[in-house]
């Protein structure tokens, strides 16, 4: 098989609940407590699922931040992070554009993200290929701290909408709330 033609992983993640409001505004909002359980879930779930990250394309605000240490601190295999300002509150067409900048030599990158860039991209990346639960699921809502994993074969560069499938969807929630 070619480097090109090898299949890839594509973690889409929203991040973890957050503080209604930050007297810094929302760019500061940090996790609460059920945010850093669920993160914590996240992390679990990732290592549990077999998903090692290779590369993490991640949001500057905080609560995307805080996500991803959180996920790390409970065994989520900590991946190259690159943090960039686009992530924050795009169009799913400038995420992509993230996306297609990902390291050609990373198998699995995972892009940390918010609503509603995170959803609609994974929405139309798969458009309705894969896992029909997965996708059932997705269309319920895709909440914080949800994941959408996505598998498509070819060079970042190249990606498009409609080029992936769903493998599946998870919300990771981390007990007392």
């Amino acid at each position: 098989m070619t480097r090109a033609a090898r299949d890839r992983t594509l973690v889409l993640l929203r991040h973890a609940k957050t503080e209604e409001s930050n007297p810094g505004g929302d760019h500061d909002r940090e996790l609460t407590g059920r945010g850093r359980r669920d993160a914590a879930e996240a992390g679990r779930w990732l290592c549990r699922e077999g998903i090692g990250i290779d590369e993490v394309l991640c949001s500057t605000a905080e609560r995307t931040r805080q996500t991803c240490e959180v996920m790390w601190e409970a065994g989520c295999s900590e991946g190259e992070v690159r943090y960039d300002r686009r992530i924050y509150g795009v169009t799913p067409e400038v995420l992509l554009d993230v996306v297609r900048e990902a390291d050609d030599d990373a198998d699995v990158v995972m892009v940390v993200g918010h609503a509603p860039g995170i959803p609609v991209l994974a929405e139309l990346l798969a458009d309705g290929e894969g896992s029909a639960d997965g996708h059932r699921a997705m269309a319920e809502g895709f909440p914080t701290c949800a994941l959408a994993v996505l598998h498509y074969a070819g060079r970042w560069a190249d990606l498009t909408f409609g080029d992936a499938r769903l493998d599946r969807f998870h919300v990771a929630r981390g007990g007392e709330r």
